[in-house]
């Protein structure tokens, strides 16, 4: 896969996750497809668990229910997604999907939580996040949204969905708190409380999984209520330790 810097000029705010999770309404689902990967779908209560595996199916994902084994079924069997209750034990379950040499780069969703929840998880790189109450049109989008990482698809896809603590470091010399959303070579997405004007000059820093903590110097290129973009300096050559990383993860 190739990836340009200049990926994230298209990035806005409507193309988010973001977005996916505020949807309330969405067109005409798609024919049922041959499932071709599949879906770990962790200690799910009904009827949360019959509603995601509704939302796999139509993008030919097939579901499958675990409870008391999680962890060791994640690290001797291959899911190329997994959805975790975020309120209950969910730690061994991301340390065996993460530490398995077939599951690590498998999608992780988690449900019921929020951005502040998922930092405590943001060592294991959870992907995106189901809110509760769970409805049917937000859920759909949201698989929507990731379903072509979970399928390989990897030609179509250049942005990766992941939440991760971030560090914004202004001119000005503030220190802004965020959380990512999305991430690309050229940029990234992030929710923050901080309302930054549009082309503030700024360092974001941040660590994916397996990409130790790196600072890229960047510019505010949209803004929303409670979430911006972040166009990485091209001329910062340390913005290619993510492409780098990012080719990684789709490479395996």
């Amino acid at each position: 896969m190739q990836t340009r810097h200049n990926d994230f000029v298209n990035m806005t705010p409507s193309l988010t996750m973001e977005k996916s999770f505020a949807t309330s309404t969405f067109a005409a689902t798609p024919p049922h497809k041959k499932a071709v990967a599949r879906a770990a779908l962790v200690d799910l209560k009904e009827p949360s668990r019959a509603l995601l595996t509704e939302c796999f199916r139509q993008f030919g994902i097939e579901s499958v229910s675990i409870s008391s084994d999680a962890a060791e079924r994640m690290q001797r069997e291959k899911f190329e997604a997994c959805v975790v209750n975020m309120k209950g034990g969910a730690e061994p379950v991301l340390d065996a999907a993460r530490s398995s040499r077939s599951n690590s780069r498998c999608v992780i969703y988690g449900l019921g939580g929020n951005a502040q929840e998922a930092m405590r998880y943001s060592k294991f790189g959870i992907n995106a996040i189901f809110h509760e109450p769970l409805e049917r049109p937000a859920a759909l989008k949201l698989v929507r949204a990731t379903h072509l990482l979970v399928l390989h698809e990897f030609r179509r896809y250049v942005r990766i969905p992941v939440i991760t603590e971030v560090t914004l470091i202004c001119n000005d010399g503030r220190r802004v708190s965020a959380s990512s959303i999305e991430m690309s070579s050229g940029g990234m997405s992030i929710k923050t409380a901080e309302d930054l004007s549009l082309g503030t000059q700024l360092e974001a820093s941040f660590s994916l999984l397996t990409l130790p903590r790196v600072t890229v110097k960047g510019t505010v290129s949209w803004r929303k209520p409670k979430s911006m973009g972040i166009k990485f300096l091209a001329e910062d050559d340390r913005r290619r330790k993510v492409k780098v990383w990012i080719d990684s993860y789709l490479e395996n």
